[in-house]
């Protein structure tokens, strides 16, 4: 276990004690200072020759802020701002006001520098404090000049306004880097982009164009902040980050920049801006100008390809910091600040545009949100904090020393002891040895994020048999094998058909979309077909494999992202050509919506689907990521979480991980949970126009009116499969008084407000857009059909139920119950179906009319001769069980209320065999037919086929004659076509 880090400066060495009497002793003149005694917190003297040479000039600034104790207290923003203030406001020009700015900064720089060294705020609140500090003494500096300057400047030139509205125009300041991020040095730079609005001119008696002011007005700006004086200088100040660079404009109209990052913008500006904060100037502007700066940030994809540019950014940044020793460097050297930044900032641009926790720009939060989301373990997010602080704190104090932007060790031996003690350390070597410790542990979590996977091992695999077939492979894909030596090696690979393993690898790579990649996408591409070709290659069955596959890239390729995610993680393109061999189903997916790729990243979420209450804590948190979006971006985060939660689901189930009746259930669950979300916004919507629907006899005796989903068919009957649709009814419990309407603003009938939801509800699930759908919709089933009323009301269903449904309807209600909506709506429907199914029938009626309805569905859709066998729909099939079961508990449940209660068809199979109504081994044997049918038609749909056999193999002709002897056994064969039965 390593040894703490200390966190307190270790006791002085007596020369340095003596160094600082003797400054205190040169100070004597002036007042307040006590010769023989120096404050009680005196050690940050002989940690920085900067405070020392500033307590030497200005005696007064350190006895102001010291406290009656002689310690140096906190100071609070308001304090700290009023303060600034009163400078600021008394400067009478611009040499005025750059002595009251860098007053300010040594007044401020020499209490956070004394309290940082004296230990005060690192046990008051570790690092936070003083990057706070730093970043609020910057933030204030900058926008007090700013002020000032801006004021100036309008009483000679007016206000610059917008030529379009003639609203006025203010600039705009952003600050990146580590300023952005709240997490500024001791002596830093500071990165600034100047930006504007809107175009136009100032209203003044000397009118100048927006660009012209703003331009002035920031260089008077730069010239406040870094020019040196008498009294020294405040920041250097970096534009170069701005569009275009020195050869860009200073400040820019926020159209331009737009138009700029959309068409040049590379890859290590999305890195800088994501630091970018609004830090002066006008302050809503600045937030439409992040927004609008957001999308290019923020890409909506994964966006694997940052890790390589990021690679080779952090390449040329190790490349000259070993020139100049990496150990001496904190900041770029290996295990460095920089590499703790890389890590988080590469999850931020990969992932921060599907996860809006990612969109922060303090690195400790981010890693904060990685351990969270789990996309680090919990001890690599402890290390890089520990890390981070420690080599934070390494980085002040050197920039303390002697106030200069500097990141490596000093030189000068007696520098070094100072940074060691300063650091909590007895000597060098000690703090030296944690230094390095730390540095190492930052660069191999480095390494496991940045070095690119496929190359991990490749000098130990030179000259060895798999280094000569990965050669072979790399020249099939690239084309500099002939086509013998090409089929050859496809044979090698385990291919049977090389030759038209051959032809679709050759066609892919001519193809005109291959062609026309950028060279990234294609290098991208090149690296990786050889990794992809080689993971077939593996497969039991290659050739199948090989053109779903191959379809995959050629979608893919036109997001190139999508080919850096397969090359950087290894794990990910093993788990899709394993997912595409088993199930063509699953390569159509991820080929339709590759953002699926994603969850090829995770095993242990892909062959894991949550249940209900996971799926609903889930897509509680996708939401809560992206709060404030409109209905269409919510409705697109549905259907990508649909489309995430079917692919786990289908993972689970082809690797034997989930049985057939957990797949039904999660499939179930999953559209239960997005059925209630689309509800609630079809709901909202509708509250948010016309209130909430009110009834009662009277105004006085309002209540709210309540609405349900009743799910019937392989909803009600947890028995969803891939692609099913969703068989609903919808109800409410509103009465036809003159106070069933909405509450307003606008008022409108109960009738008219529950048809609008249930329209808006089916719209919803079933508009199709680039993210498709969520389900289709049938409503058929709901009182009268097509021809009646699209939502009934609860005591208008029960009068239907008694007076004017058919045998089926009530066949149909066998499988209905509660979906979504208000829970106690749904409990009276539950008693009305319970009240509707144990009624007393007419045993021998009921059995024509279930024949009758059988007959009249196999004259329609059964299969004809020689088209084989549907598994569903003909004799022998499932609907044969359904219309048994559903037989049996219309029949029996008069007597035997037990066999209603559940709406699937194992439990319920399950009660009658338990209540006696059909033999408990007939039961169980019915059960596993029909769990076996279940079964097949889950395995074709995997496969991309519908539910039909060509040629029934034996097992299934004999569960096909078991159901089929079932029939014949409760209905009799005498109205049976003959035909039908074979």
């Amino acid at each position: 276990m390593d040894k703490p880090l200390p966190q307190t400066p270790a006791p002085l060495p007596a020369a340095l004690e003596d160094e600082i009497r003797r400054l205190w002793e040169e100070l004597e003149p002036a007042e307040g200072i006590a010769p023989d005694s120096p404050p009680a917190e005196h050690r940050p003297l002989a940690f920085s020759h900067y405070l020392a040479q500033t307590v030497r000039r200005h005696p007064a600034y350190l006895l102001e802020a010291l406290d009656a104790e002689g310690r140096m207290p906190a100071c609070t923003d308001a304090d700290f701002h009023a303060a600034l203030q009163a400078r600021v406001d008394a400067a009478e020009d611009e040499e005025g006001l750059r002595r009251a700015l860098r007053e300010t900064r040594h007044r401020e720089l020499l209490r956070i520098g004394w309290r940082d060294l004296a230990g005060a705020a690192d046990l008051a609140a570790d690092l936070e404090e003083v990057m706070h500090d730093l970043s609020r003494l910057a933030d204030g500096l900058i926008g007090a000049a700013l002020g000032w300057l801006d004021t100036r400047y309008r009483e000679r030139h007016g206000q610059p306004r917008s030529a379009e509205d003639g609203s006025p125009q203010s600039l705009v300041v952003l600050g990146l880097g580590k300023l952005g991020g709240g997490e500024l040095n001791f002596s830093s730079d500071i990165d600034l982009i100047f930006a504007f609005e809107e175009n136009g001119e100032t209203d003044g008696a000397k009118p100048l164009d927006n660009p012209t002011y703003f331009q002035r007005l920031g260089r008077a700006l730069i010239a406040a902040l870094s020019e040196v004086t008498a009294d020294g200088f405040c920041y250097r100040v970096d534009m170069r980050l701005r569009p275009f660079g020195d050869t860009g404009p200073l400040a820019m109209h926020f159209d331009a920049m737009e138009d700029y990052y959309q068409a040049h913008g590379r890859e290590w500006e999305r890195y800088a801006l994501i630091k970018a904060r609004m830090i002066a100037g006008d302050v809503e502007a600045g937030g439409r100008l992040m927004r609008r700066l957001r999308p290019f940030i923020y890409r909506r994809y994964l966006d694997y390809g940052s890790l390589a540019n990021l690679r080779q950014l952090k390449q040329m940044i190790n490349d000259e910091s070993a020139r100049k020793g990496r150990f001496e460097d904190v900041k770029h050297g290996e295990g460095g600040i920089r590499e703790i930044e890389f890590i988080g900032q590469a999850f931020q641009l990969i992932r921060g545009g599907r996860d809006q926790a990612l969109q922060r720009r303090d690195l400790l939060g981010v890693l904060a949100v990685l351990g969270e989301r789990e996309l680090l373990p919990d001890y690599v997010v402890e290390q890089l904090e520990r890390g981070y602080r420690f080599l934070r704190r390494v980085e002040n104090r050197l920039q303390m020393l002697n106030d200069q932007q500097t990141h490596r060790l000093p030189r000068e031996g007696d520098d070094r002891a100072r940074l060691a003690l300063a650091m909590g350390f007895e000597d060098e070597g000690s703090f030296e040895a944690a230094l390095v410790r730390e540095q190492h542990r930052v660069h191999a979590h480095f390494d496991q994020v940045f070095v690119a996977p496929q190359r991990a091992g490749e000098e130990s695999m030179e000259d060895s048999p798999e280094a000569d077939r990965e050669q072979q492979i790399q020249r099939l894909w690239m084309g500099t094998l002939n086509e013998d030596e090409a089929r050859e090696a496809l044979a090698g690979l385990g291919f049977n058909d090389p030759g038209s393993a051959f032809a679709g690898i050759h066609d892919l790579r001519e193809s005109p979309g291959v062609r026309a990649m950028s060279t990234t996408g294609r290098q991208r591409l090149d690296r990786l077909m050889p990794l992809l070709l080689g993971a077939i290659g593996e497969q039991d069955a290659p050739d199948d494999v090989l053109p779903r596959a191959l379809q995959l890239i050629r979608t893919i390729a036109r997001r190139s992202v999508y080919l850096s995610l397969l090359v950087e993680n290894p794990l990910a393109l093993s788990q899709l050509v394993r997912l595409v061999g088993a199930s063509p189903w699953i390569g159509d997916q991820l080929t339709q919506h590759p953002l699926l790729l994603d969850e090829l990243l995770d095993p242990r979420a892909l062959y894991a689907p949550p249940d209900r209450e996971g799926l609903q804590a889930e897509l509680e948190d996708e939401l809560a990521r992206f709060p404030g979006q409109d209905h269409e971006q919510m409705l697109d985060r549905l259907r990508q979480f649909k489309q995430v939660q079917t692919l786990r689901v289908a993972a689970a189930d082809i690797t034997g991980y989930l049985p057939l009746m957990k797949v039904s259930d999660h499939l179930t669950w999953l559209a239960e949970v997005l059925l209630e979300q689309v509800l609630h916004l079809a709901w909202e919507y509708m509250v948010e126009r016309f209130g909430a629907p009110q009834c009662g006899e009277d105004a006085s005796a309002c209540r709210p009116a309540r609405f349900a989903v009743i799910g019937y068919g392989k909803l009600g009957g947890f028995e969803l499969g891939y692609g099913s649709d969703l068989d609903v009814v919808f109800l409410h419990d509103s009465d036809d008084s003159a106070s069933a309407r909405t509450a307003g603003p606008k008022v409108i009938d109960n009738s008219e407000f529950f048809a609008r939801v249930a329209q808006r509800v089916v719209h919803l699930l079933g508009a199709f857009t680039a993210s498709g759908r969520l389900y289709e919709v049938d409503t058929r089933l709901r009182p009268s059909g097509t021809a009646g009323l699209l939502v009934s009301g609860l005591e208008a269903f029960r009068r239907y139920q008694d007076e004017s449904a058919w045998t089926w309807e009530h066949q149909a209600l066998v499988r209905a119950r509660f979906v979504a909506g208000d829970r106690l709506l749904g409990e009276d429907f539950a008693a009305l179906r319970r009240e509707v199914l144990t009624r007393p029938r007419d045993a021998d009626a009921l059995r024509r009319e279930v024949v009758e309805m059988r007959q009249r569905m196999l004259t329609e859709h059964a299969s004809k001769p020689g088209d084989g066998f549907h598994l569903k729909r003909d004799r022998g099939g499932i609907t044969d069980i359904e219309f048994m079961v559903q037989y049996w508990v219309l029949v029996a449940a008069h007597e035997y209320p037990a066999v209603c209660e559940y709406p699937d068809k194992i439990r319920t199979l399950e009660a009658l065999g338990a209540s006696g109504v059909i033999d408990a081994g007939f039961s169980s044997e019915l059960a596993d037919a029909y769990r076996d049918l279940r079964n097949r038609i889950h395995r074709l749909t995997l496969a991309g086929r519908d539910a039909r056999v060509e040629q029934p193999d034996a097992e299934l002709e004999a569960v096909r004659a078991r159901v089929m002897r079932a029939w014949e056994s409760v209905f009799g064969d005498a109205d049976v076509d003959a035909a039908s039965r074979g």
